[in-house]
């Protein structure tokens, strides 16, 4: 079908106009940049630093280079060393296993729910169980390759906070590390059952990392990232990771990584993090509206759920559907752009045939491969434009029946 003269293009994602909106402050931040030649490190940075950990609900935070730099200082902070094995989900972007791989472990990938796309506490238990064992010394053991089980990480997927109780509880068992990966997860919130109360995405493992990448709920103007602890000896060495091995200039107590936050990335993300509340409300109040009326679609549109004990910020918002491809071809047709996260599982990625999975190894990710449709969604998406999203959505899903 030929789009009409008077549609316009709703794109996935707009990047411009909420740095537009905020253009004047943006622009200070920039000007005192260049003003100060203080462009790495320095006041800029220690002040995001310290709102961004007050706002996650920890007493550290250490901002890096990207949301890569996070999760591979974080997990190499929390002891993750050469011979480890580290626990994730196999439906997330390669980062997360890059960075388990970069500081010398080998990722373990676990299917993950039906419902949430997020990883299954259940599958957890059922790898240590079937595929672990301990050893003479006490130490918890996958028994093909003899590798140390060290962590896990659980992805807080699309913007929605994994199910962390029972993680915590499994990991706490096996004395494992819990680092989160809430690169789309900023401003997210889990009710702890166990703890009674809610807790921010951030402050739910001994460490968490996020990306401040543009496309984020909380975007910087490049690439820039964050680790958040309430763990003091974590956080400093986090620090000295991203500097080098640094302690104090030119006294290096190991070999570190060039992984620093720069003050103007900094300083855009203090002026946005003002804004991150409200821009998350309007996420969820889109998401509402879409769930409101895909209800109706029972059997041809399944929506990704929210549990009740969640906070979700909808830093994606995705479907299921049927004849995926086709149907974001006719979208396409329609003006409307869409996404997929993510169309090949990690297990089937030739980035990690080394490890000799393959395909019914992850039923359900691999389900979800094959159906899943992200949707458009940022702050400001006009009530308009959700209107016809919906409405070509129903029919190229009836033009396809």
């Amino acid at each position: 079908m030929i789009p009409t003269a008077v549609e316009a293009r709703i794109p996935f994602l707009d990047l411009v106009s909420g740095n537009v909106a905020l253009e004047d402050r943006l622009v200070s931040v920039l000007k005192r940049a260049l003003a100060t030649a203080g462009f790495v490190g320095g006041p800029v940075v220690e002040e995001f630093e310290r709102a961004f950990g007050a706002y996650c609900g920890t007493q550290y935070c250490i901002g890096v280079g990207s949301g890569t730099d996070a999760l591979r200082f974080a997990l190499l902070a929390a002891g993750v060393t050469s011979g480890d094995a580290v626990i994730t989900a196999c439906n997330t972007f390669i980062a997360t296993a890059e960075a388990i791989s970069q500081a010398g472990a080998q990722p373990a990938f676990v299917d993950v729910d039906e419902n949430t796309a997020n990883i299954d506490p259940a599958k957890i238990q059922h790898f240590l169980d079937t595929e672990c064992s301990i050893d003479a010394h006490g130490t918890l053991r996958t028994r093909m390759q003899g590798l140390r089980v060290k962590a896990v990480v659980p992805v807080h997927l699309y913007g929605q906070p994994a199910d962390m109780d029972p993680i915590r509880e499994i990991a706490a068992r096996y004395q494992l590390e819990v680092v989160e990966d809430a690169c789309q997860a900023h401003g997210a919130k889990y009710f702890s059952r166990e703890c009674r109360q809610w807790q921010q995405v951030g402050s739910l493992g001994r460490a968490a990392a996020f990306s401040f990448y543009p496309g984020k709920n909380l975007g910087a103007c490049g690439e820039a990232g964050a680790v958040t602890t309430n763990d003091a000896a974590l956080g400093h060495k986090v620090r000295m990771l991203r500097d080098h091995g640094q302690e104090h200039k030119y006294h290096h107590r190991f070999e570190g990584y060039n992984g620093r936050l720069d003050s103007i990335q900094a300083g855009f993300l203090r002026v946005k993090l003002e804004y991150l509340d409200e821009w998350n409300r309007q996420r969820r109040a889109h998401a509402k509206w879409y769930d409101e009326h895909f209800s109706g679609a029972a059997g041809r549109v399944r929506t990704i759920a929210e549990p009740a004990n969640v906070y979700s910020v909808y830093h994606l918002y995705v479907v299921r559907v049927p004849e995926r491809d086709r149907l974001r071809q006719y979208l396409a047709s329609r003006l409307i752009e869409t996404g997929i996260h993510y169309p090949v599982p990690l297990h089937l990625q030739e980035a990690y045939r080394r490890l000799g999975l393959s395909v019914r190894d992850f039923p359900v990710a691999e389900r979800l491969a094959s159906s899943i449709l992200s949707l458009p969604m940022f702050p400001g998406l006009q009530a308009e434009q959700q209107r016809r999203v919906f409405e070509a959505v129903m029919s190229g899903l009836t033009l396809g029946q």
